[in-house]
């Protein structure tokens, strides 16, 4: 049976045991003393599945989002060497705002 991480995640201790019982793995020796967060990562090692969960951006261009921010970092970097607060704190709020936009896409 395959599992997933997001399925051991959910899973009690006992039942990660259980799991560990039936396979045989270096990383899952000692796992009936395990605490559940070892035990998920000697789970994960032995099952060959990766040990966190992936986001993806759904919906928007990560990559030109990701572009914008670069260069109103540069412009940030002007305004600070320049000393313009108005521009500094507008271009720092936009940054915030395509940060907070690719944040919000994940899943």
């Amino acid at each position: 049976m395959a599992h997933t991480f997001e399925e051991l995640k959910e899973k009690t201790v006992a039942e990660l045991r259980e799991i560990a019982k039936g396979i045989e793995h270096d990383a899952l020796k000692g796992y009936s003393t395990m605490h559940k967060e070892d035990l998920i990562k000697a789970l994960c090692t032995a099952l060959g599945i990766e040990a966190h969960r992936h986001h993806e951006v759904v919906g928007i261009d990560k990559a030109a989002v990701k572009a914008k921010i670069k260069e109103l970092k540069k412009r940030r970097e002007a305004a600070l060497a320049s000393k313009d607060g108005a521009e500094l704190r507008a271009v720092r709020g936009k940054i915030r705002l395509l940060k907070r936009k690719l944040r919000r896409a994940m899943v």
